[in-house]
């Protein structure tokens, strides 16, 4: 596997203007990159130079239609993600429209529970 690019600052600023100003927004990173929650459920984020958003079906349609594509970060692709079209992706008000529409979605799904880490196992001394 090849060695994942650093998010473009200009992304990542777009990305941090664009996203939802509520409360419930919490901001954090996946794989190194800036993701954004709500009620534990990821509802956007970045990858390398992608911005990517969580929706359901027929919107993820049209965002395909407009020159987008499904979100396969490791060759397999995420179910209820898609990356939006890099050419419409500069323009703010249309990352902020998709971001409000994934942050919506994503906002109707119950709370998702966090799963207590595990203890790893104490290595024995041979």
């Amino acid at each position: 596997m090849s060695k994942w690019s650093k998010t473009p600052e200009e992304t990542v600023a777009l990305f941090n203007e664009c996203l939802p100003q509520d409360p419930r927004v919490e901001r954090r990173k996946m794989f190194g990159f800036p993701c954004a929650f709500v009620n534990n459920n990821m509802f956007t984020g970045t990858f390398e130079d992608q911005i990517m958003i969580r929706l359901p079906p027929e919107q993820q349609e049209q965002v395909l239609a407009e020159g987008g594509a499904g979100f396969a970060p490791m060759g397999r692709r995420m179910k209820e993600y898609v990356s939006l079209s890099p050419e419409r992706a500069a323009d703010d008000a249309y990352v902020t429209g998709w971001m409000d529409k994934s942050f919506a979605y994503a906002s109707a799904m119950p709370p998702k529970i966090k799963k207590p880490r595990k203890k790893k196992a104490a290595k024995k001394k041979a």
